[in-house]
Parts: structure tokens; sequence; C-alpha cells
């Protein structure tokens, strides 16, 4: 089969590697530029395709010329990997057999931008890698297949995302000979199951001290290292939390962002439950333990943040 592939980060990486081992013609790969801007911890796409000896291009957008050479590459299929833009129809109907899209969840639910960061936030305990058919509207086209993944409690976004892109390979070799071979499932899906979330920004990451314990934490997993991080503020500074974890309390101490103990971590009173952050950093300095923070800038019980 001869397929163009769309793709960027680790999962676009390993799928772009698994389609090429699988036997699959890929006249050329279209990919991202990096922004300067962005702390880039993935795999390259670009470096990969041009090991191979395959064309790399990263275009600012599909408009009718792309589309042309599109028509002119004369696809199988187009797959999207990871990749950030939405395609336009014109562009998926020059696969003559079908365009997937890899989605980092377990459609219909969590459609939309950062599904591992939205499902760690959201506490959810599973989470997967859907292949479906692209569609017009974003993430909605028929399952073909989906490979499910644990979410642990020690989980971080990094983790997990560690975890998808090692399913979204081995669901990909599976199912490919299928998809060649005319087999493989189409599943509608039930928009009445269907969620959506939206792109994160850093200021997304700024903690409610009046959530729950348990909230507060799984905010934290979901942006720690190598994402922004969520915070707080003290004395008008930024102070970064970038690792916690949630206590119960039989009866709130105190108001929600006070300190109510300082040993190896500061403890901090929310919503409901008591945070534990073991891992501070306050914006300008190095990343600390929570209690050696503290005790270093002077918080003591009774400190509020917020």
């Amino acid at each position: 089969m001869r397929s163009v592939v769309f793709a960027y980060q680790d999962v676009g990486y390993v799928c772009l590697e698994a389609l090429l081992d699988l036997g699959d013609e890929v006249p050329a790969v279209i990919t991202h530029d990096d922004d300067p801007g962005e702390h880039i911890w993935f795999r390259s796409v670009r470096q990969l395709a041009e090991a191979r000896g395959l064309p790399v291009f990263a275009p600012e957008r599909i408009d009718e010329a792309w589309i042309a050479r599109l028509r002119d590459w004369q696809p199988d299929f187009i797959f999207s990997f990871y990749y950030r833009r939405l395609l336009p129809a014109a562009a998926l109907e020059t696969a003559r057999r079908g365009a997937l899209n890899m989605h980092g969840s377990l459609l219909p639910k969590y459609r939309g931008r950062c599904p591992v960061n939205w499902v760690l936030i959201h506490g959810e305990q599973e989470t997967g890698m859907t292949l479906h058919y692209m569609v017009a509207k974003a993430d909605a086209g028929d399952i073909v297949a989906q490979r499910r993944v644990p979410i642990t409690a020690d989980d971080t976004a990094h983790t997990l995302y560690g975890k998808l892109t090692v399913a979204a390979a081995a669901l990909l070799r599976d199912v490919y000979p299928r998809l060649c071979a005319g087999t493989a499932a189409r599943i509608p899906q039930d928009p009445t199951q269907a969620s959506y979330f939206g792109g994160r920004r850093p200021a997304d990451g700024v903690i409610d001290w009046t959530s729950s314990a348990r909230r507060i934490a799984d905010l934290v997993r979901a942006v720690t290292h190598p994402y922004p991080g969520a915070f707080t503020h003290w004395q008008d500074r930024q102070v970064l939390v970038w690792q916690a974890r949630a206590e119960a309390d039989a009866a709130p101490a105190a108001q929600p962002g006070t300190v109510v103990a300082v040993d190896d971590a500061v403890v901090v009173q929310t919503g409901a439950g008591r945070l534990r952050a073991t891992r501070v950093q306050l914006a300008g300095e190095d990343e600390q333990d929570g209690g050696e923070w503290a005790r270093r800038h002077g918080v003591t019980e009774g400190t509020t943040f917020g």
C-alpha cells in the first residue's frame, strides 16, 4: 500500500516507524517545524523520515496547492499520527481507501486536544488509543480499532503518554493488515456518549484551593514535567507544584489555601482534604523538596497561598 503520513511527536514517530516496518510505501511525510518557544521533549518525525530517505515537508497550512500534490502522490491511505491541524475534506478525499487518525483516548470520550492531560485532570482510571476514519468534524469518524491503557495512581502525563505511544504502535501493527485486506471494522461512534475538550494553556494550571485535594493532585500530575506545571501564588510570586498527593482529613483545620503543616512537604488545606506538596519551585529558583523549600523561605503553619 501507499500512504501519505502526517505526523508529529512520539506517537507520530513510532507510528511512522511501524508503518515503514510493515512495508508501506510512503511517498511523503508532512510534519511541523518545532516551535522554538516550546519545550521539545519528544522524538523528531523529521529526523526519522530523513534517516529513512523519505521526502519530508512542514507546510503552514494544507491549501489547494498541497491538495493537488496529495492527488499527484495517489495515496491509498492518509494517516494522521498526532499531526496538530485538522485536514480539510478535500485532502481526505485524495486517499483512495480512506484517511485515518490515531487519537489518544477511547473515543467517543475525550475528543479534541490534549486528551492525555484531560483524562488525568478528571481522575480517569483508564484511557487508550483509537484509530478512526477522519471526517469533517474532529475525532468523529468511524472507529477501526482501540487499545485500552490502564491509568495508575502514580501516572503523570509523561508516563501515561509513554504507555499510549507503545499502545499506538501496537494497535497500528495489529490493524494494518486488515486495512490492506479491506476487512477492518468500521464502527460508528455514538454521539450521545461523546465529550470534547479543547487545548490547554500554561495559565490553565492555576490551583483552585477550594477544590478537593484529590482534584488538585490530579491537576498537578496532569501538567507536571515536561508540561508547564500547576501553580499558585505566595507574596505575589508564582509557586509551581511539581509533585503532590492528596490526604483526607476528618474536619478542615483551616481555610482552603492555608498551610497546616511543614514536614518533608508543604501541607495545604483544600476544600476537601489536605494536599502534600512534595516538590515545589518558586519562579526563578531551583525546584526543591516541599519541606526544604518551605524552611528556606520561612513558610510556616498559617501561611496562605492563592
